[in-house]
């Protein structure tokens, strides 16, 4: 009998175990993701700050622009650049587990490489089209977006293993969060202070921001425990929703031209953000109870209490995440190299960790059309990797491209997908 028990309260536990996962991917499916669409920095690995320039600097910092060599006439296209990870599976990981029989030492490993805050999947994105910078001025329009999941280890556990006699199972911890939106910004550069061969610049850049959509989940919890005479749990989900919305954003910047070759940085995306969310603004929850479930009661619905519902609910407001960068980088002769070091200031949201980040990267020029760039990062809550990427440049044409790979040279050791593409002219 104890076995049997045992038996239905797995498969009891396995398909409220989906039944999570799947409604916190449900509420993700909609994707900040700051300079991915700049195919140089990707390819740098996102170390950028000193060396942007023209369009490239209303993204990392619009003090760049006070600077008149960093100054461009400069019509951007197109870019387009996605980072999907997670914090635990790499490619080969990936290669070696689907589709194949678990063993319990495949269970144990698996376990082990997930952190003790869960299972994390992350998607980001940024399209930029038709950016434009003309002396120390950039107006841009970009569309971004971003997602964070976030599952408790039991949650995987009990997907894995099932549960087992006097085990409990919670989903505390677990998280989802998304946001798409697109803007428009205005950035402006200017001078304000020389010394000797140093000269201090600071800008901003003020964006309208139009919200496209939002799914966060406000509540997450529940439990449920085995005991010898059934199983019984609670639990609770509550998200909110919103297909549209307006507001505004403000980033501030400050750079130091240390010498004719080295400059440093330091700007502060989303210093001031809010998007009023007014359209169809909802709230969807869902709340269930069960006690004393067994083997022979498990097809019973009475037992189980459940309420879903969808509401209107008044308008509300999110902001986007703040983050500072500092950087220091080498910005003359046929090799230049940057290293920022960027620290974010909110947990548990899309495109947000108050994790820090280090990116260290350097382009080569052997032949004036043809840049040869590198980059390693390190940091937020993604493993070491490494970025590679080139492009060329014909007349006023350019093209560049970058790809990123895992803590190895080989794209097997990567935990995701994450490439970059842009093109423009520069007059």
């Amino acid at each position: 009998m104890h076995r049997s028990l045992r038996i239905d309260k797995y498969a009891v536990c396995r398909r409220l175990a989906a039944s999570v996962v799947i409604a916190v991917l449900l509420l993700s499916a909609s994707i900040d993701a700051q300079g991915l669409s700049s195919a140089r920095s990707v390819a740098m690995g996102g170390a950028h700050i000193g060396l942007a320039r023209g369009v490239d600097a209303a993204r990392y910092n619009p003090a760049n622009l006070g600077f008149a060599d960093y100054q461009q006439t400069r019509l951007e296209i197109a870019g387009v650049g996605a980072d999907i990870v997670n914090n635990t599976f790499t490619l080969e990981d990936y290669n070696s587990y689907t589709g194949s029989f678990l063993t319990s030492d495949d269970k144990d490993d698996i376990m082990s490489k997930i952190p003790k805050e869960g299972l994390k999947i992350s998607a980001e994105i940024e399209a930029s089209a038709l950016g434009f910078s003309m002396g120390p001025f950039v107006v841009a329009t970009t569309g971004v977006g971003a997602a964070a999941v976030n599952l408790n280890r039991d949650i995987v556990d009990l997907v894995l293993n099932g549960n087992s006699l006097a085990d409990t199972v919670r989903v505390d911890g677990s998280y989802s969060d998304a946001v798409g939106y697109a803007t428009l910004g205005l950035s402006y550069g200017r001078p304000v202070l020389m010394l000797g061969g140093r000269e201090l610049a600071v800008g901003a850049t003020a964006k309208y921001i139009r919200g496209l959509g939002v799914e966060r989940v406000v509540e997450a919890e529940g439990i449920a425990t085995t005991y010898e005479y059934g199983f019984a749990g609670e639990g609770r989900l509550i998200a909110q929703t919103a297909g549209g919305g307006h507001g505004f954003g403000l980033d501030l910047g400050a750079a130091l031209r240390v010498s004719r070759d080295y400059m440093a940085g330091v700007s502060i995306r989303n210093v001031l953000s809010t998007i009023r969310w007014s359209k169809q603004p909802e709230e969807h929850g869902y709340i269930f109870s069960f006690d004393t479930m067994t083997v022979d009661n498990s097809d019973n619905d009475e037992l189980v209490v459940s309420d879903d519902y969808s509401r209107d609910i008044s308008s509300f407001s999110t902001s986007l995440p703040s983050v500072m960068t500092l950087g220091f980088a080498k910005t003359s002769g046929s090799i230049v190299w940057a290293v920022d070091y960027v620290q974010g200031f909110r947990k548990e949201a899309a495109g947000a960790s108050t994790k820090p980040r280090l990116s260290v990267g350097m382009q080569w020029l052997p032949v004036q059309m043809w840049p040869l760039r590198a980059g390693f990062c390190a940091g937020e809550n993604k493993s070491p990797s490494f970025s590679f990427g080139s492009g060329v440049k014909a007349s006023a044409f350019y093209l560049d491209f970058a790809a990123v790979v895992g803590s190895s040279f080989s794209g097997y050791s990567s935990k995701g997908l994450n490439v970059a593409i842009s093109t423009g002219v520069i007059l």
